[in-house]
């Protein structure tokens, strides 16, 4: 598989939608050059730049589907209901109870965990 792909920075505005977020830490992290890091780890474990970017890459883009994966549908469904219930209120209240709504389902998935629920864990 041989593809270019142009790194490109980002510095636009954030905006108030879903992806505000997302364009922030674009926006942030723009600042930053990745290929420095891969250089060095390149040099040090020997595989080529391309490679750990394609890795690295593959790896984040990646990250929801396995979260998806491990909660499942009906988990990330639960949130999202609980979220948007909150939001339809538009109360703090109704957001403070999504909260703890929320942080009882985070409790209850971590009951298998050998660890301190007050130290998260990079599982």
């Amino acid at each position: 598989m041989t593809e270019r792909l142009e790194l490109q920075r980002w510095d636009g505005p954030a905006g108030d939608d879903a992806f505000a977020g997302l364009r922030a830490d674009v926006a942030a992290y723009g600042h930053l050059d990745p290929l420095e890091t891969l250089r060095g780890l390149s040099e040090a474990s020997g595989l080529p730049v391309g490679a750990l970017a394609h890795y690295v890459l593959a790896r984040w883009a990646s990250g929801g589907s396995e979260a998806l994966l491990e909660l499942g549908v009906s988990g990330v469904d639960h949130l999202a209901r609980l979220v948007a219930e909150a939001e339809r209120a538009g109360t703090d209240a109704a957001r403070l109870a999504a909260y703890a709504a929320m942080r009882d389902v985070v409790a209850w998935l971590r009951a298998g965990i050998d660890a301190d629920p007050d130290t998260p864990t990079d599982d």
